[in-house]
Parts: C-alpha cells; sequence; structure tokens
C-alpha cells in the first residue's frame, strides 16, 4: 500500500504545496486508487496536479466522517468523475450537520450524492481491496474518549446532539502487522486500534496515521500515551487535529513522524 498525504494543516519547509485545517489522502493498493476524506476546498486537487497523481484514474472515495473539513472539497471533484467510483461511508455521514446555526457537514446530501457515484453506506466493517478495510460504526469502550458532543445532527428532521457516530477509519492488513488510518478519530484513537484488532484478528500494530482528535486534556493525553506505549506502535504519524502538546508528549515514548502535505509512505 502506497499513501500521499494530499490535504493536511502542515505543509513542508521547501516544498511548495498548499495547505489547510483538513484532511485527504490519496491510497494505492492492489488495483485501487483511492482517497479518504477531500478536505475543506479544491487544495487537494491542486497538490494532486502538483504531485502527477490523476484523480480522474479514482475507483473508490471513502469518508471518515461527515463534517466539512473531510466533505466540503467534494463539490470541486465529484461532478467531473466518473460515475463508477464507489463511495464508501457510515449511513449518518451525510446527515445535515451543525454547530449552532452554521452548517458543518457535508456539501451534498445523500440523494445528491446517489446521482453522482455509486453509493455503499455501512454500519459494518467493507472490504475496499484484500487488505484494506474501511471499519465502519467503532465500537465506543474507552472512559477518556469521545464523550462530547460536537454540534448535532439532523435525525428524521429533529436535531440531536452529535457524537459522531459516523466517525470511521481505515485498516491495512500487512503481513507484519496492521497500519490504521484515522480522518479525525471523533470516536476515538484507542477505539479505532481496538476495533481494527478485533476485525482483523490481529494485534500488532506497526502504525497510524491521521487526526487523533486529541488537543490540552491532559488525562486523554497520558492515557493515549499509555495505551499506545502499551501497544508497542512503532510509528505514529499524528497530523490534522492533534495538538503541538499532545505531539510534545507522544515524542518523548515514542517514535513520532512529523506529517506535511507530500508526504508519502509504502507499508509492505
Amino acid at each position: 500500500m502506497k499513501l500521499t498525504v494530499l490535504c493536511d494543516n502542515n505543509t513542508y519547509i521547501d516544498q511548495y504545496y498548499l495547505g489547510e485545517p483538513a484532511l485527504c489522502f490519496y491510497i494505492e493498493d492492489e488495483n485501487r486508487k483511492i482517497l479518504l476524506d477531500a478536505g475543506y476546498s479544491s487544495v487537494f486537487k491542486k497538490n494532486a496536479a502538483l504531485m502527477n497523481l490523476d484523480l480522474n484514474q479514482l475507483t473508490d472515495i471513502v469518508i471518515s466522517h461527515g463534517h466539512n473539513d473531510h466533505t466540503r472539497g467534494l463539490k470541486y471533484l465529484l461532478p467531473s468523475l466518473k460515475k463508477d467510483v464507489t463511495l464508501t461511508v457510515h449511513p449518518h455521514a451525510f446527515k445535515p450537520k451543525y454547530d449552532g446555526e452554521e452548517y458543518i457537514g457535508a456539501p451534498f446530501s445523500k440523494d445528491e450524492i446517489l446521482s453522482l457515484v455509486k453509493y455503499r453506506e455501512s454500519f459494518d466493517p467493507v472490504s475496499i481491496t484484500s487488505r484494506l478495510i474501511f471499519l465502519g460504526q467503532i465500537p465506543r469502550k474507552t472512559d477518556f474518549e469521545a464523550k462530547n458532543p460536537i454540534g448535532c445532527e439532523v435525525v428524521d428532521g429533529e436535531r440531536k446532539p452529535d457524537f459522531l457516530i459516523d466517525d470511521s477509519a481505515l485498516v491495512y492488513k500487512s503481513d507484519k502487522g496492521l497500519f490504521v488510518i484515522t480522518g479525525c478519530s471523533h470516536s476515538g484513537i484507542c477505539n479505532i486500534i481496538e476495533y481494527a484488532k478485533e476485525v482483523c484478528g490481529e494485534d500488532r500494530i506497526i502504525g497510524c496515521i491521521g487526526g487523533f482528535h486529541i488537543f490540552d486534556d491532559e488525562e486523554q493525553i497520558r492515557k493515549t500515551l499509555d495505551y499506545f506505549c502499551s501497544n508497542n506502535i512503532q510509528k505514529l504519524y499524528p497530523c490534522h487535529c492533534v495538538s503541538l502538546k499532545a505531539k510534545c508528549e507522544f515524542m518523548k515514548a515514542l517514535n513520532v513522524e512529523e506529517v506535511g502535505v507530500g508526504l508519502k509512505i509504502e507499508v509492505v
């Protein structure tokens, strides 16, 4: 599997790509070309062009959850794509989402998406390739993650607190262990890894990249670090929604890599 960061909050010195507070990964595995999330604007498309990546060749799009910093870029992509692209998502991802009166959800409704791509929604894990799995709905078992709602979602015409049950992730099954790929980890990065282990029947974690939704909550930072250490994660790539404070704490005990637009990772 090959992964390229097309959009992130961070950009590298002397590499003239564009960044924004959003996320988009381009993944190649077997004969599939996959986009995980689409950022907030057309930044990911501009970066892909600079990297000579042809997004017209995409076979799959996976949406980690329905917030606009992961979905709004779809409006710059989907109208120009072939309709045989498969979009995989949790069933709640395209429900309207609000923070107060501000709309923070996806730019398309489910009905609109159905006219643009092959649409596949699932609460359960779904295989994207023989080794790459969309995890579906993540069970929430830890006592320090995913505790508070973010705004509200509209379900059957009624606004309800949004606990982001649509938040999911990808896991790649390497012969050496699992590599976990997240969007924002609203469901909890430790919950995600635990479920990936359960789904794949594998306890070895060789790496993890993505947003972990960890900021300045000292208990969450400490317990997450303890979890990472107890699982002997070989390499960590925190990005997007991870504070500097959290990254610094992780770096004291773990092999942490800087993430920025243009980063390329290969997992075998």
